[in-house]
């Protein structure tokens, strides 16, 4: 009788005798049960259908010519193919000899001839269960651990597994990579040893040590750790215990090489304190340059009335000197003395009430009359202008909400300016100052001169410190006006006129108007411009 696949089914049973009237009950037995069924006459023919077939089920003759029952099995389990098939033997030897020899060279089950049909169909589906379930096992336990051996190795960080005396008995690709050697040379060697410069002296205080000994989790950084080659670098890791139960069996260790983070850190902190330190130079530069303009911005504010007091003191001794003193016009001069005192100490005190509160000290005030006042306080330039100081407010013009000293201070400026680039030019035209609405909620006062006007490129610059258009001059005046008049709500300016000279406009708010409607809008041009 010569092999032959009889049947297709889920389960393989190979029947091997060498006498055909066995095999054909044998065959008999099994055919209606479903299994798919191998047969094979000799030794030789039973090992090659076994590794072609791989069946669950063997069922062996032990008396068989060449090659006996025994010899096939032992071949039968040396061979990894076909190592798990469930061999049950055959045979009329009944012996326990005979039996356990069977059993001790990997045999499943034993049959004494003559075997009952019942027995054999009840042994093969038993051993026929037990080998597919052990299978599907296998191959369950196969795919778990090739999930688990793709992630760790798709694990950037290094991971070792230890035993309890720190031998290393699994390392993943990142830990070779990590450590210049391959994952085979790294694997049996000693990771205290291996890694830890001082692992000669006594391995207790070193990393790990207390998770494999003790089974005490570890987390640490910065830690000093050599690669295969000797060479140092700093990793962070995680230790935590390999358990089984209660039973400590090592350790398992996450690191990664730091050395880049550190140096990012270091650089970090360098960045840090340098700006830190570009910081506290700023800080420092600031309040020296906030000194300098506070003390210059009150040296050209008090400067201005104590001029006109030195003016109309010359007056006041020329006066005198006559021999018949003009008592009128002494009288006037010392009353123009006295208010420019009284101006000089109220800016004074108005700019340390500024530095205190900058909004405070509003009034409700006519323009028309503080720019007559202002133009009183102007009278020693004007008198050296042919053209003077013409004012023109329109009928429209409302009350506004300011400081009247620091405004008058403003317009005063302004004014000086004015007269003193139209002096320049030698122009006989006045300076005009002219008033009205700007949008409906802003007063806008404009100073005109035809004066010597100002360079292409000093628009942008008028209102920076020290920035000035002057051979004497301190770059002071027009800053000092801007920060005046920011604290009233409005806004100041330059426009260059059609005509020569120069034209500077400055914005207050309408009396019982709300916010800061005269501040520069960022998203629009503003009712001023």
């Amino acid at each position: 009788m010569t092999d032959a696949v009889l049947e297709t089914t889920d389960v393989t049973v190979l029947l091997v005798d060498d006498n055909p009237q066995n095999l054909k009950v044998l065959y008999e037995t099994l055919k209606d049960k479903g299994y798919r069924l191998l047969i094979a006459n000799d030794g030789e023919k039973a090992l090659d259908l076994a590794h072609r077939h791989q069946p669950e089920v063997i069922l062996l003759d032990i008396m068989m010519p060449e090659l006996d029952g025994y010899q096939v099995c032992e071949r039968l389990k040396a061979d990894p193919v076909t190592s798990d098939s469930a061999v049950v033997f055959l045979s009329a030897l009944d012996d326990l000899q005979a039996k356990v020899r069977g059993f001790s060279l990997g045999g499943a089950d034993y049959i004494s001839k003559p075997f009952q049909a019942q027995e054999v169909i009840a042994r093969v589906k038993t051993h026929a269960r037990v080998i597919r379930l052990e299978r599907e096992l296998q191959a369950r336990n196969r795919q778990l651990e090739n999930d688990q051996a793709r992630i760790l190795n798709s694990i950037s960080e290094g991971i070792y597994g230890l035993d309890a005396s720190g031998v290393i008995v699994f390392a993943n690709p990142a830990a070779a990579v990590t450590m210049g050697s391959s994952a085979e040379e790294l694997i049996g060697q000693n990771f205290f040893d291996l890694h830890f410069r001082t692992a000669g002296q006594g391995c207790e205080s070193l990393p790990v040590y207390a998770t494999c000994s003790q089974g005490i989790a570890e987390n640490q950084r910065d830690i000093e750790m050599l690669r295969a080659d000797g060479t140092a670098f700093p990793v962070e890791y995680r230790s935590t215990p390999k358990l089984d139960g209660e039973e400590l069996h090592g350790a398992v260790v996450v690191f990664r090489d730091i050395t880049a983070e550190l140096e990012s850190e270091r650089a970090l902190e360098n960045a840090r304190n340098m700006v830190q330190e570009q910081r506290e130079q700023i800080a420092h530069f600031s309040r020296l340059t906030t000194m300098g303009e506070m003390a210059a911005g009150v040296a050209h504010e008090v400067n201005q009335p104590l001029t006109a007091i030195t003016n109309y003191a010359r007056v006041a001794r020329r006066v005198l000197a006559k021999e018949e003193p003009d008592h009128q016009l002494l009288e006037e001069t010392l009353e123009k003395i006295e208010a420019q005192s009284h101006r000089a100490s109220e800016v004074i005190r108005r700019i340390r009430r500024f530095m205190k509160k900058p909004a405070a000290g509003k009034d409700v005030l006519s323009i028309s009359a503080l720019l007559e006042d202002t133009r009183k306080f102007a009278e020693v330039d004007i008198r050296n202008n042919e053209g003077g100081v013409e004012i023109s407010v329109a009928d429209d013009v409302p009350e506004v909400l300011a400081d009247p000293v620091q405004v008058q201070q403003v317009a005063l400026n302004l004014i000086r300016n004015a007269l003193e680039s139209t002096r320049s030019a030698g122009s006989s035209a006045p300076v005009e100052v002219a008033v009205t609405m700007s949008g409906g909620r802003c007063v806008r006062v404009t100073v005109t001169d035809h004066g010597v006007g100002l360079p292409d490129d000093a628009e942008e610059k008028l209102f920076l410190p020290f920035y000035t258009t002057k051979e004497e001059g301190m770059g002071i005046g027009l800053p000092t006006c801007r920060s005046l008049i920011q604290a009233q709500g409005g806004d100041i300016g330059f426009e260059r006129p059609e005509h020569d000279g120069a034209c500077f406009y400055f914005t207050l708010p309408v009396a019982g108007s709300d916010g800061t409607p005269c501040a520069p809008d960022a998203d629009s041009p503003g009712p001023v411009a």
